[in-house]
């Protein structure tokens, strides 16, 4: 399986991105600042091209997938970029990392992959797997009694659920309440550029 590499920090530099957008730093986000080159303009296509990395990163997702997910979101009805951005908070690993189960994204994506959750009961441990509203995403039995889950769930589980989850600070587990909105987005993004450069 294909995996992301780049250094987290460097690239967030590169990109204008706080790193507590990726969990990587307890500071609240600040707002982005213009990287650009000196002395050159970035062209219309440049910034369509970084929004989309942009996100990409943040989420932990490859080309093929990514272009996957426009695919899905420009055939619903609605605007394509918002629908997109839903698509990316509902894959498991971010409602994981939402929920306080891991401390980042990339975290959260190796403890699904290993089997410590649940969906409605049963295991799951697929990170792209998409959740809906009324799914309970639970933390497994066994992985509950371990040392890591209970540091987890003390450190990150207190923190601030978005509208769309409903978990209570020392629970195991999480309801989705509703499908996240606009609004639930934490950070800086022009989605209708990445719409723009897909329909060139």
């Amino acid at each position: 399986m294909a995996k992301n590499t780049q250094p987290v920090l460097k690239r967030c530099k590169a990109l204008g991105l706080s790193p507590a957008v990726l969990g990587y730093s307890k500071k609240l986000p600040e707002e982005p600042r213009n990287r650009g080159q000196r002395g050159r303009k970035q062209s219309e296509y440049g910034k369509q091209l970084m929004e989309k990395q942009k996100v990409k990163f943040i989420y932990g997702v490859l080309e093929k997938q990514f272009h996957h997910y426009y695919e899905m979101a420009e055939r619903k009805r609605g605007i394509t970029g918002e629908i997109l951005l839903q698509y990316l908070e509902r894959r498991l690993d971010n409602v994981v990392f939402r929920m306080g189960f891991a401390s980042t994204r990339r975290e959260a994506r190796q403890l699904v992959n290993h089997g410590h959750f649940t969906v409605n009961g049963k295991r799951c441990n697929i990170p792209s797997a998409l959740v809906d509203v009324d799914d309970v995403i639970a933390v497994a039995k066994k992985s509950q009694q371990s040392v890591k889950f209970k540091g987890l769930v003390e450190e990150y589980g207190k923190k601030n659920m978005p509208a769309w989850i409903d978990k209570t600070a020392d629970a195991f587990e999480g309801k989705i309440v509703a499908m996240p909105s606009r609004e639930d987005i934490d950070y800086e993004v022009a989605e209708n550029l990445i719409v723009e450069l897909y329909s060139r």
